[in-house]
C-alpha cells in the first residue's frame, strides 16, 4: 500500500529523535533531583513568556502591519476584556469565554 523510500524512513526517524530527545532528556536527568530555588523561580516564568511570544504577533499585527485601529485589529481589543476577566476570576474557562464573546461582538458590530 505504501512505498516508503529509505530516505523518507530516515527522515521520519530523525524528526522523531529531534522532537522526542529535547523533551525526554531533561526528564531523565532531572527526575528525583531538587532544583535550586532561583532556577525554579526562573523556570516558573517560562509558560507566561511562551504564551506572550505566541499571542503577541496575533494581537498587535493585522494584515501584516502593526496596528491597533479597531476595524482592522479586533483581536487586540477583544483581548482587553479577556485580560480583565482573567485577572478578576482566575478562571481559564471564563477567560476563554470572554475572549470568544468579545471577538464575536466586535465582529457583529464592526463587520
Amino acid at each position: 500500500m505504501f512505498n516508503l523510500d529509505g530516505k523518507i524512513v530516515i527522515a521520519i526517524l530523525l524528526m522523531t529523535a529531534v522532537t522526542y530527545l529535547p523533551r525526554s532528556l531533561p526528564l531523565l536527568f532531572l527526575s528525583g533531583r531538587k532544583l535550586p530555588a532561583g532556577l525554579q523561580i526562573w523556570l516558573s516564568y517560562i509558560p507566561a513568556a511562551v504564551l506572550a511570544a505566541l499571542l503577541g504577533p496575533s494581537l498587535f499585527i493585522a494584515e501584516g502591519k502593526l496596528t491597533l485601529h479597531l476595524p482592522a485589529n479586533i483581536y487586540f481589543w477583544a483581548s482587553l476584556p479577556s485580560f480583565a476577566v482573567a485577572l478578576l476570576s482566575r478562571s481559564m474557562f471564563l477567560t476563554v469565554l470572554a475572549g470568544i464573546a468579545s471577538a464575536a461582538l466586535l465582529r457583529l458590530f464592526l463587520a
